[in-house]
């Protein structure tokens, strides 16, 4: 947190109104509620800094007691709204059920409630108590905590590592805890230093219609004696209007920042790899281009924190060549594909003598090129279908938008474009595929989609991490198919990343094995196969093709 300059600015500058405001009594020996008719209105002085109010009393003081009334106000609403909504919200999108039905019912019962109409009938009947107005309006804002809270919990109660903790034998609690109760933090941040800014504004709109006590100062009590004087004394004005607005920025910026912070830090959010990220290892190879090759990795090397994932790799991937890179879990393949595109997580270092595309090392460029890259001229498959595509968009408009942003064509032509992908990859009904939102979808259909997005903008190189681990065997041969027949007929390079060596036979031209983040060896398919080096490929050739007679025909 510490890091982020716009979190310790904010920080910062409301740790100093608070300060001054608790240390009121110190700063000023003058009362905030005693008035003399000698200091109506007096300029500011030695004895006054800020001048006399409209009834005598001193600015500076009301400015740094009010402040103790006013802060202390927005946290109690902004304390109720969390204590009832936060929880409620968690239980509801968790558990659903009838406590999600009874609970969304009351919720916009209380939201149909007038509040301003509300907090002036409570402070009729309590006599002018601006706190337990406070306490009040923090129920009448629980419904917006509740929402926010609920929503997060409901779009990730479904992901699959909550069914493997569940799988795993873990209790309700411990899930949420553990799975849950983080992905609400996000949203609730932001949502608390906006209540809390808009506590403030409430209740000094509350005091400025003089509702308040007359005997405890407040931002919104200072505003109401100002109004009247405004043309006798404009600055009496300025004051507190300052302390609110600069209150309420700092918190809202503060929330934004610390919210987008613990996402970064928290979740390891993917990101391009900054230039503080990036080590080329010898300032650049002084070795020439390989003719013919799209993509060339030399000294490629990740780590984390002390932990080396992928040591020295190095491998070329020619034009219109699939080269797969082979090895068990662990292995540091996926890593690898990782950095070469540039979306490593932010805790990953990448070092490397040179990572070129077409002759352009990505390590040099800014990460506005390398963004325009992706997509274009290199596309992506993921491994897992469904958790690559947003549930909120239709699939025409996740297929529609990089397609408009890279290729710059009109949006008519765009869905063009996509619904002939769609056919292509085997979607039988390619219009309703295109309305379609992705919960509609099954797994290989959605798979389909992601490689339609893949080859959109004809890329020259496509990467494919696992493209066929979630799908079912059928699918899976399909799927190789379509992939086997895109590549010859765009002319387009892949590199597979895969732990099957069925896919390597069947898709292949040239085999990378990975060990420990190490390459031990590297070899056309068929050589490869009918005459493995290296004992840890033949280790992973024995256990993966020991009954299967494909081993003997490639050899052959």
């Amino acid at each position: 947190m510490l890091s982020d300059p716009v979190i310790v600015a904010n920080a910062a500058v409301l740790a100093l109104i608070v300060v001054v405001c608790v240390a009121a009594p110190l700063i000023t020996s003058a009362s905030p509620i005693r008035s003399s008719t000698g200091d109506i209105l007096i300029p500011p002085s030695a004895a006054h800094p800020l001048g006399g109010d409209g009834v005598g009393r001193d600015v500076l003081a009301r400015l740094l007691y009010g402040g103790q009334a006013s802060l202390l106000g927005a946290l109690i609403t902004v304390a109720v709204a969390i204590a009832i909504g936060a929880p409620l919200g968690l239980i509801a999108g968790y558990f659903r059920g009838w406590f999600d039905g009874v609970s969304n019912w009351v919720f916009n019962l209380i939201m149909a409630i007038p509040a301003i109409v509300l907090l002036l009938v409570v402070l009729v009947a309590v006599g002018n108590n601006i706190y337990i107005a406070m306490v009040v309006f923090g129920v009448l804002i629980a419904p917006s905590v509740f929402r926010i809270v609920r929503a997060s919990v409901t779009a990730v109660r479904e992901e699959l590592y909550v069914d493997a903790a569940r799988v795993a034998g873990l209790s309700e609690g411990r899930i949420v805890r553990r799975h849950i109760l983080r992905v609400s933090i996000a949203p609730l941040i932001i949502q608390a230093s906006q209540l809390l800014g808009v506590g403030v504004v409430i209740q000094a709109g509350l005091e400025f219609l003089g509702l308040g006590s007359a005997s405890k100062p407040s931002w919104g009590g200072m505003l109401n004696d100002a109004f009247p004087n405004i043309y006798a004394d404009p600055l009496l004005l300025v004051w507190p209007s300052a302390a609110i607005v600069i209150t309420v920025i700092c918190t809202s910026l503060l929330g934004n920042a610390v919210r987008d912070r613990y996402q970064g830090r928290g979740r390891q959010s993917v990101r391009p790899s900054r230039a503080g990220d990036i080590e080329v290892t010898n300032g650049g190879s002084a070795m020439p281009p390989i003719e013919g090759a799209i993509l060339e990795v030399e000294d490629l090397r990740v780590s984390y924190g002390d932990r080396n994932v992928v040591a020295g790799v190095g491998f070329a991937v020619m034009a219109g060549e699939v080269l797969g890179i082979v090895g068990e879990t662990g292995s540091g393949k996926s890593q690898t594909a990782f950095a070469i595109m540039g979306l490593l997580p932010a805790a990953a270092r990448r070092r490397a003598a040179r990572i070129l595309f077409d002759g352009s090392d990505l390590q040099t460029i800014d990460d506005a090129a390398v963004n325009r890259l992706r997509g274009k001229r290199i596309g992506y498959i993921p491994q897992e279908p469904m958790s690559n595509l947003d549930p909120a968009f239709t699939i025409g408009s996740q297929l529609v938008e990089p397609i408009r942003r890279h290729l710059h064509i009109s949006r008519t032509e765009a869905r063009r474009r996509s619904l002939e992908l769609l056919a292509r990859v085997g979607i039988r009904e390619p219009e309703r595929v295109f309305r379609s939102y992705p919960h509609e979808l099954s797994g290989g259909m959605a798979q389909r989609v992601l490689i339609a997005g893949a080859v959109s903008c004809d890329p020259d190189l496509v990467i494919a991490d696992e493209p066929t681990t979630a799908l079912d065997v059928t699918v899976q041969a399909e799927v190789l198919q379509l992939l086997r027949s895109l590549q010859a007929e765009r002319g387009m390079a892949m590199m597979i990343v895969t732990h099957d060596f069925g896919v390597v036979a069947d898709i292949c031209d040239r085999v990378v094995v990975m060990r420990d983040g190490t390459i031990v060896e590297s070899a056309p398919v068929r050589q490869l196969f009918a005459d493995p080096q290296h004992a840890y490929t033949r280790l992973l050739l024995d256990s993966s093709l020991a009954d299967s007679p494909f081993r003997e025909e490639l050899a052959g």
